[in-house]
């Protein structure tokens, strides 16, 4: 895997100027909470699934359709906006996604006024389509702000944020259905679930506001002007952040280690929106029990601190234990993932149910933060990561796809003694990718280094070291 190392280190541990890691929190804080948003304008609609169904009389098959139109824009607009990504910026890029996903989620709260299959899938999907402008922008602008050798643990601060939102929308959804306190004093009836759209929107508005005006895209635009850049994925300067369509696919499409992760990354697809869609009609239709039981509560908070610390532990265990190799690590979870499901299909209490899809959501974010934002991190550089990433994660959704409207059908037909046995051989099947073709996925450390002249603010510089193109 080729990858740029864009700062000067000494040891493992790069060095910053003063001022650095401050000015670098605070731009990821807000790349981050408006990505946990664009998470909360995304997993509303499992919450609301159940709602729709009821309302509109559609079966299992008809509601996997709209969640298969939503995933399968999101993977075509994927590709398309991680090259826009790389040519326009990441702020702009996110901004537009933002902007985008509240007209659709504020559009899909009116369409329950008309409640139509075809127009539900037809708004989803383009909320589909606009969210993609997310994962490559902000994916681009931190590829400029995190070395190598930062970036599975940035992948794991990443799966938190995400998360973060996730479990936003699980306590706030069955509380916007439920009906609900206001200031401890005022009750709210029960809303309809058109608010479990309206509402997310509101606050990705807000969150969007306060990322345009602090984020900046790249060290420079914040005066660091002194970090070094070293050799390209192309042999070329690196400080630069913008890069043509025309490099940009050649490098990209060429490369053997882009199309493993993809593979592995598509079954992950599957697995995790098998869970993430369909885990509130689960505990539902097969438990019968209502979104705000102490057994959904529970599972709904677990489910995503598990998948944040699932993307810290493995992205630490990669940076550190195995120096910066994603592949090996990967390959271990893939394995316990397959385990866990086959497991998770022997039994059937409220507990165990519980417990499995905990498991099973550990694993899955785990590869999804791992492949999808380190990897592609280190594949693209600063230039390229936005169409890397856009690439790399559209396999996620193209997987994800499968779990929409095929499993849908499944379910229908076999009944949910068939949900998870549909994806122990997606976890196999990753692990073996893993396992054949992560070797071309290694950093390959260079022969030769750069000197690098001392600068005002750091403690101490070493060489920095170039990796190979």
């Amino acid at each position: 895997m080729t990858h740029q190392d864009d700062l000067p280190s000494t040891g493992q541990r790069p060095l910053y100027p003063a001022g650095f890691r401050a000015r670098r929190g605070l731009n990821w804080a807000w790349i981050g909470l408006l990505y946990t948003s664009f998470y909360m304008c995304r997993y509303n609609f499992p919450i609301a699934n159940n709602a729709i169904a009821e309302e509109y009389h559609f079966n299992n098959a008809q509601m996997g359709k709209i969640i298969s139109c939503t995933l399968f824009a999101y993977a075509c607009g994927q590709i398309l906006n991680g090259l826009l990504a790389d040519r326009m910026g990441g702020k702009k890029a996110m901004l537009i996604g933002a902007a985008g996903t509240i007209v659709a989620n504020i559009a899909f709260g009116f369409s329950s006024f008309v409640g139509t299959l075809s127009l539900f899938c037809t708004l989803w999907g383009i909320n589909g389509y606009l969210q993609s402008f997310g994962a490559p922008g902000m994916v681009k602008m931190n590829t400029a702000w995190f070395d190598h050798r930062e970036r599975g643990r940035f992948a794991g601060i990443f799966g938190f944020m995400i998360n973060l939102g996730r479990f936003g929308i699980n306590q706030l959804g069955p509380m916007l259905l439920a009906g609900f306190l206001l200031f401890g004093a005022y009750r709210v009836a029960p809303l309809h679930w058109r608010w479990v759209f309206w509402t997310p929107s509101v606050i990705c508005a807000v969150v969007a506001c306060g990322m345009a005006v602090f984020v900046k895209e790249t060290p420079e635009e914040c005066g660091f002007d002194h970090l070094r850049a070293t050799a390209s994925v192309v042999g070329t300067p690196d400080s630069e952040t913008r890069a043509d369509f025309g490099l940009v696919l050649r490098t990209i499409l060429v490369n053997p280690a882009v199309w493993i992760t993809a593979g592995a990354y598509f079954c992950t697809g599957v697995v995790r929106q098998s869970i993430d869609q369909w885990f509130p009609k689960y505990f539902q239709n097969v438990h019968n029990l209502s979104l705000r039981s102490d057994q959904f509560w529970w599972t709904g908070m677990m489910i995503p601190f598990v998948a944040s610390a699932g993307s810290l532990l493995s992205g630490y265990v990669s940076d550190i234990f195995f120096k910066a190799k994603r592949a090996p690590v990967a390959a271990i979870l893939y394995l316990l993932e397959t385990c866990v499901i086959l497991c998770a299909a022997q039994f059937h209490s409220v507990k165990a149910t519980m417990f499995f899809f905990i498991a099973i959501s550990f694993t899955a974010n785990s590869t999804h933060s791992l492949l999808g934002t380190a990897a592609a991190m280190d594949i693209g550089g600063r230039r390229m990561s936005g169409f890397a990433s856009g690439l790399i994660d559209s396999f996620q959704y193209f997987g994800g796809f499968l779990a929409g409207w095929v499993l849908g059908t499944i379910i229908d037909r076999f009944g949910w003694g068939s949900y998870f046995y549909f994806m122990a051989p997606f976890g196999l099947f990753a692990a073996v990718l893993m396992l054949l073709g992560g070797g071309k996925m290694q950093v390959k450390q260079p022969q030769t280094t750069i000197p690098v002249e001392p600068v005002d603010g750091f403690e101490a510089i070493a060489p920095a070291s170039p990796l190979s193109p």
